[in-house]
C-alpha cells in the first residue's frame, strides 16, 4: 500500500523542474553558509542591474497589465465565464478573502505601518518642494504607498493571466503550471518544451524565495516584538519557535484542504482587518483616517500616471517602488495559478474587479488605517513613531503605533498574531501553488504541499542562523528572478484578449466575423 502510494507520488512529479528549482534554492543556501558576503555582493549586483535595465520595462508592464485587464472587463468580453463550472465553488466573500490575504502576506501589517511613515518623513522625489514630517507630506506619502500596493501591482496577480490559465487547463486539458501561460504560442508542445520547463523553474524559484523571505522576516520581527512586549529574549531559539508555530499551523491547514484550511484562515484574517479597522475609526483617530484617505486617494488618482511612470531617481526607485514591483512580478505567475485554481466558473469581469480593484482598494484603506494612525501620532508627538522606526525598523513602528492606540496594552500582541496569520496564509497558498506547478494538478497530493512548506521553513531557519543578511539577500533575489518572469507576463498581454475572444464566440457573446 505504502509502496503504491509513493510510486504514484513519484509519477506525478515533474522531476527535472523539481530538481532544478529545489536544487538552485539549496545551492543558494549552501553557498550562503560557505561565504555569505560573496552571495550578498552577487545578489546586490544582480539587483542593481535588474533595476537599471528592467525598471522602466516593469513600470510599463504593470501599467499595461492593468489597462488591458480594465478594457477586457469593461467590454463584452467581461461577460465571458471561465472554466467548466456553472457555479463558482466559493462564495464571493470567501473567494475575495483568499485572494486578498494571499497577496498581502507579511506586508499586511509591518509595511502597512512603516511604509507610509517612511514616505512621510522623507517625501518621494516626484513630490519635490514638500517638506517631510509636515501635514503637506501626508497625501504624497500615502499616495506612494497606494502605488506600491495598488491597481497596477495587484493586476499581475491573475487579473489577466488567469484567462489563459483557466482556458488552457479547463478547456484544453493542460496542467496548472506557469508553462501553461505559453499555451497560446506552443499549444500541446508546452508539455515537453524546454521553454515550458524554464518558465516553471524560474516562477517556482521566484515564489519560493519570495515566501522564504517573509517566513524568516516573521521569525525575526515577531521575535523582536515579543521581546519588546513580554521581555522574552530576542535570540535564535525564540525565532525558531515562532517559525515552528507558523509551520504547525500551515501543516494543519494543508491537511484540511483548500476548502477548509486556506478559506478559514483567509476569512479569519479579513474579519480581523474589518474589526480592527472599525475599532480605529470609532475609538482611534477616525476622522483623521477618513479625511486622510479621501485626500490621499485624490492625489493617487490625480497623479496616477506621473507616479507610476516616474524615472527621475533610479536609486530611490530601486529602494522603494521598483523593489515592490519586482516582488509582485516575481510572485505573479504562482499567485495567478492559485487564483485560477479557485476561480473556476467566474467571469473575466469578476476576476479583474476583485484582483485589480477591490483587493488594492481594501489594501490601501488598511494602509491608511495603520500608516495614517502612525502619522497622526507622529504629528501629535514628534518622534513617538519616527524614532522607534529609525532605531528598530519595521517591527518597532507597528509596536510604537499599537501602544498608542486605545487598549494599547493588548494591541501590539493583536498585530503580532495578525501578522503571523497573514504569513501562514501566504505560505499555505504558495506551497499549494508550487505543488501544482511540479505536478500540474489542481488538487496536488498533500505530501507534496507539506514538503514545500517544510523545506521553505527549514531554509528560512538556516538563513536566520547564518545571520549577516541572508534573509535580506534572498528577498533581493526575488527581484532578480522577476526579470525572466516579467518576460513571460508580457506575452500574456497579447494572448489573453485573443483567448477571451475565442471564449466569447463559443459562448455566443460576440459573433464570429
Amino acid at each position: 500500500m505504502t509502496e503504491n502510494f509513493w510510486g504514484t507520488i513519484r509519477q506525478k512529479i515533474n522531476w527535472p523542474v523539481f530538481l532544478w528549482s529545489g536544487g538552485l534554492l539549496l545551492m543558494f543556501v549552501l553557498i550562503s553558509i560557505i561565504n555569505l558576503e560573496h552571495v550578498s555582493n552577487f545578489v546586490s549586483t544582480g539587483f542593481d542591474l535588474s533595476i537599471r535595465y528592467f525598471g522602466a520595462y516593469w513600470q510599463f508592464l504593470m501599467l499595461a497589465t492593468f489597462i488591458v485587464g480594465a478594457v477586457l472587463a469593461a467590454s463584452k468580453y467581461g461577460k465571458v465565464r471561465l472554466g467548466d463550472a456553472i457555479k463558482p465553488e466559493m462564495s464571493y466573500f470567501k473567494w475575495t478573502a483568499v485572494i486578498l490575504t494571499t497577496g498581502l502576506g507579511a506586508g499586511g501589517v509591518f509595511w502597512a505601518a512603516a511604509e507610509p511613515m517612511y514616505y512621510f518623513l522623507d517625501v518621494p522625489p516626484m513630490h519635490n518642494g514638500i517638506e517631510g514630517g509636515t501635514s503637506d507630506a501626508i497625501s504624497p506619502a500615502l499616495a506612494q504607498s497606494y502605488m506600491s500596493w495598488g491597481f497596477t501591482a495587484w493586476s499581475v496577480y491573475g487579473a489577466v493571466s488567469s484567462i489563459i490559465l483557466i482556458y488552457a487547463h479547463k478547456h484544453k486539458g493542460m496542467p496548472l503550471k506557469p508553462r501553461t501561460l505559453l499555451y497560446p504560442i506552443l499549444k500541446e508542445k508546452i508539455l515537453t518544451s524546454k521553454w515550458g520547463a524554464a518558465a516553471d523553474i524560474f516562477c517556482i524559484i521566484g515564489a519560493a524565495a519570495g515566501t522564504i523571505g517573509p517566513i524568516g522576516f516573521l521569525g525575526l520581527q515577531v521575535s523582536y516584538g515579543v521581546s519588546a512586549i513580554f521581555g522574552i529574549p530576542d535570540i535564535f531559539m525564540t525565532q525558531l519557535i515562532i517559525i515552528l508555530i507558523l509551520l504547525s499551523i500551515v501543516l494543519v491547514s494543508a491537511l484540511t484542504g483548500i476548502e477548509k484550511g486556506i478559506q478559514f484562515l483567509s476569512k479569519l484574517n479579513v474579519n480581523a482587518i474589518i474589526v480592527i479597522g472599525f475599532f480605529l475609526l470609532l475609538f482611534g483617530p477616525g476622522m483623521f483616517i477618513i479625511q486622510t484617505f479621501l485626500s490621499s486617494y485624490g492625489t493617487y488618482i490625480t497623479d496616477f500616471v506621473n507616479i507610476s511612470t516616474f524615472r527621475g531617481d533610479n536609486t530611490w526607485l530601486g529602494s522603494w517602488m521598483l523593489f515592490f514591483f519586482g516582488w509582485f512580478i516575481g510572485f505573479g505567475p504562482m499567485v495567478s495559478i492559485f487564483v485560477a485554481r479557485i476561480s473556476n466558473g467566474r467571469k473575466i469581469r469578476e476576476i479583474f474587479i476583485v484582483v485589480a480593484v477591490i483587493a488594492p482598494i481594501v489594501t490601501n484603506i488598511w494602509f491608511t488605517g495603520l500608516g495614517g494612525t502612525g502619522i497622526f501620532y507622529e504629528l501629535k508627538n514628534i518622534g513617538s513613531i519616527s524614532e522607534p522606526l529609525n532605531e528598530g525598523g519595521l517591527p518597532s513602528a507597528i509596536i510604537a503605533i499599537a501602544e498608542q492606540m486605545p487598549l494599547g496594552f493588548i494591541m501590539p500582541s493583536v498585530f503580532l498574531i495578525l501578522t503571523t496569520l497573514f504569513v501562514v496564509t501566504t505560505v499555505d497558498s504558495m506551497s499549494y501553488s508550487i505543488a501544482m506547478a511540479v505536478t500540474g494538478e489542481g488538487d496536488p497530493p498533500k505530501v507534496i504541499r507539506l514538503f514545500w512548506a517544510v523545506i521553505m521553513a527549514i531554509i528560512a531557519i538556516i538563513l536566520i542562523k547564518i545571520g549577516g543578511g541572508g534573509i535580506d539577500a534572498l528577498q533581493s533575489f526575488v527581484v532578480i528572478a522577476a526579470v525572466p518572469v516579467s518576460i513571460l507576463l508580457l506575452l500574456v498581454l497579447w494572448y489573453a484578449p485573443k483567448v477571451a475572444r475565442i471564449l466569447a464566440i463559443e459562448q455566443g457573446i460576440v459573433k464570429k466575423k
